[in-house]
């Protein structure tokens, strides 16, 4: 009786009842198994990493877990509970005496290793890292997984895990509707990649009747599809065609094409899946390997915890899908362990603003926010906020770990590149853009304009004709971030740790006038010669209708249409620029703000079926002219670097003078700071070009308002 009330109790009374719940009730590690102890080289102290695979219970009825979709329908040991099993990775001080109390759990992204290289590890601190994505154990004939983490795993990707799959409580199998697409295809055969993962489900039937594929000719950012011409079912096949001629080699994981296919369409499909996997048991398994790693001191049969009694605090990294990842783990409620312990102290999600597509029936964790795709249905910001669009009452990230005194402290990274790529807008105004929606006390949010996916290189080199960038027809843009975010996290690490007050956030509002239509006119950009706007070929925000089981609230349940229907597409919003055409909200680069041309978040495919469209994640650059000759011949409205410098010395000023405002305000580090201006003393900015008396008074300018600074 005790374990029915606390497995049937609401979240807010969770803390009053786990005494009497006891183990019972409790989803937990039960047991680890160490694969291998390497050494660690190039650290500043000696470290060691430690792989294994950590073996887990949950409790299908306790509310920790229920809100996770399908798990009532996954197989049940003799204790009705269901198991999974997960890769881990710590890499830890070897002497216990050098741990300095702080675990930095790495969100793996997509399976691949987060923790960084043994430079750039943060002095003393464990690093852990796990398996939380299922479907990545999907992509083969055989039935789920391709490979069984009951032995030790040794194959690509590097972090795993194994999840239930779910069936009906007569043990038939679950069906319903999956969305794929087949993009840039060439030869006969191909898989529906959702960004970099197939589709991990495989058809009830291989009977191409029972499926619908067509191609389109055309595809709009505002969600307007151009001609589609269906396929006929005896013009493609379930099957692999790269050596056996049509119809092929029957394989459930692909698409063979009779007549193949056109790199220029777009192929999309729906078809009658059969057997979800539990996705969303991967945000029970990390919320549990993470209290494992940091208060056991040893698993049920008695393997010790290599850690044990040697974390106080912990911060969780998220970067893009790792960072919706860290999102939706706290929405869920996942930052309550099953003892009532808060799971994470900081959480740093990094460049996303999405709520991850896992929680959901036959879900695509791997999904960008294009066309037909899951990922911001549920809110999308912190506060209380109403979801206009959807008729939705105010509603935050934060109301379960509130509800449960949980939440930890979130900083919150983002760039320009995630207005355009990620449809990050709503998170600061709300889907409607009636305001800025209010930033909760622990929440520190830093914006760095005018940046790419993730940050550029960095450097100040000057190449007046730079190639374009991978697949787009402009150059890609160096602007970084890893300079800023390292000062942030060392910042935040001693909010964590020392309860130090973190910078006061900086980000662009509406009501700044900073943010703004996403359109040439609305966000002021110049006309540049060579350097057309593209900001405005964005993925638009899509009010969807995926059908009535699904749970919009809360971004669970299951489709049943597919692809959606789109109700309505609601208004794009990007960050203003200035004549330069760089954004100036938020927290600028040292590069930015000694900019050697225009730094966008945007950049355009150059070639395939989104030819013209956005190109990716990736951000664009265009140089300045070197000199005010070359400027007014070319006919561009910015200034030269010969205007706005004079000198490479008058350079350098303006580098010195960033450095030392962004240290002063924390957003970078005294040591970067001196390796970024000695890298601007040795580039080759206006090196070559013999000063004219103007050049030497502009430089003399900017040397002299350095020196009173």
């Amino acid at each position: 009786m005790k374990e029915y009330l606390c497995c049937l109790a609401p979240i807010g009374a969770i803390a009053a009842l786990l005494a009497a719940c006891g183990p019972m009730c409790e989803a937990r590690v039960t047991s680890i198994a160490i694969d291998s102890t390497r050494p660690v080289t190039g650290a500043s102290i000696p470290y060691e990493t430690i792989r294994g695979r950590a073996f887990g219970e949950l409790n299908p009825k306790d509310p920790h877990n229920s809100i996770i979709q399908d798990i009532g329908l996954a197989p049940k040991d003799a204790e009705g509970k269901v198991r999974y099993i997960a890769t881990f990775q710590i890499t830890t001080p070897i002497n216990p005496a050098q741990r300095n109390g702080l675990l930095i759990y790495e969100v793996s992204n997509r399976g691949h290793n987060a923790i960084p290289a043994a430079r750039a590890l943060v002095s003393g601190a464990t690093y852990l890292q796990s398996g939380w994505q299922g479907d990545l154990l999907a992509n083969c004939t055989k039935p789920y997984p391709c490979t069984s983490l009951a032995k030790r795993y040794s194959g690509p990707p590097a972090q795993v895990i194994q999840v239930p799959v779910a069936h009906r409580p007569d043990g038939s199998p679950i069906t319903g509707p999956v969305y794929g697409r087949i993009a840039n295809a060439k030869g006969s055969t191909a898989q529906m990649i959702i960004f970099t993962t197939p589709v991990p489900y495989k058809p009830l039937s291989m009977d191409t009747t029972k499926s619908r594929l067509w191609s389109v000719a055309s595809q709009t950012a505002t969600g307007v599809d151009g001609p589609k011409t269906p396929i006929p079912p005896s013009d493609w096949a379930w099957a692999d065609c790269r050596t056996v001629p049509f119809p092929g080699t029957p394989d459930p994981t692909r698409v063979c094409l009779k007549h193949g296919f056109n790199p220029n369409l777009l192929y999309e499909m729906v078809f009658t899946a059969k057997d979800p996997l539990v996705l969303g048991v991967g945000f029970a398994a990390t919320r549990d390997i993470i209290s494992f790693f940091h208060h056991a001191r040893a698993n049920d049969d008695g393997t010790a915890n290599p850690i044990a009694g040697d974390i106080s605090k912990v911060m969780s990294i998220g970067t893009s899908q790792s960072g919706a990842f860290i999102r939706a783990s706290i929405s869920y409620g996942f930052n309550q362990d099953e003892n009532g312990r808060k799971v994470v102290d900081g959480a740093w999600s990094n460049i996303d603003g999405r709520m991850l597509f896992m929680n959901v029936r036959f879900a695509l964790p791997d999904v960008l926010l294009e066309l037909y795709m899951m990922g911001d249905e549920a809110p999308v910001w912190w506060a209380d906020y109403p979801n206009k669009a959807r008729s939705l009452p105010a509603a935050g990230l934060l109301d379960r770990c509130k509800a449960s005194k949980t939440c930890p402290q979130i900083l919150e990274t983002l760039g320009s590149s995630e207005f355009y790529s990620e449809k990050m807008a709503p998170d600061l105004i709300g889907m409607t853009a009636d305001a800025d929606i209010p930033l909760p006390s622990n929440v520190h949010r830093y914006y760095h304009p005018g940046t790419t996916h993730g940050g550029g290189r960095g450097g100040f080199t000057y190449i007046a004709n730079p190639p374009p960038a991978r697949g787009c027809t402009l150059p890609a843009n160096p602007n970084p971030e890893f300079n800023t975010n390292n000062a942030l996290q060392h910042d935040f690490i001693a909010l964590i740790m020392n309860g130090t007050p973190m910078p006061p956030s900086v980000y662009p509002k509406l009501s700044r006038g900073q943010i703004v239509p996403a359109t040439k006119g609305g966000e002021g950009f110049p006309n540049i010669p060579g350097y057309p706007f593209g900001g405005n070929r964005l993925w638009r925000i899509f009010k969807y209708d995926f059908g009535p089981k699904i749970d919009y609230a809360n971004q669970t349940g299951f489709a049943t249409i597919q692809p959606p229907i789109v109700n309505k597409v609601l208004a794009a919003y990007a960050v203003k620029v200035n004549a330069d055409g760089n954004e100036v909200a938020g927290v600028p680069s040292v590069l930015l703000q000694a900019p050697l041309g225009t730094y966008s978040g945007w950049n355009i495919a150059a070639s395939g079926f989104y030819k013209g469209q956005l190109c990716g994640l990736s951000g664009s650059y265009y140089p300045f002219k070197a000199t005010k000759a070359e400027r007014v011949a070319a006919k561009d409205p910015r200034l030269s670097l010969e205007e706005r410098y004079g000198t490479h010395a008058g350079y350098v000023c303006v580098v010195k003078a960033a450095a030392r405002k962004n240290v002063r305000r924390r957003f970078l580090r005294a040591g970067t700071a001196s390796r970024l201006i000695g890298q601007a003393q040795k580039s080759n900015v206006l090196r070559g070009i013999t000063p004219t008396a103007a050049d030497r008074k502009v430089a003399q300018s900017l040397c002299s308002a350095l020196g009173s600074r």
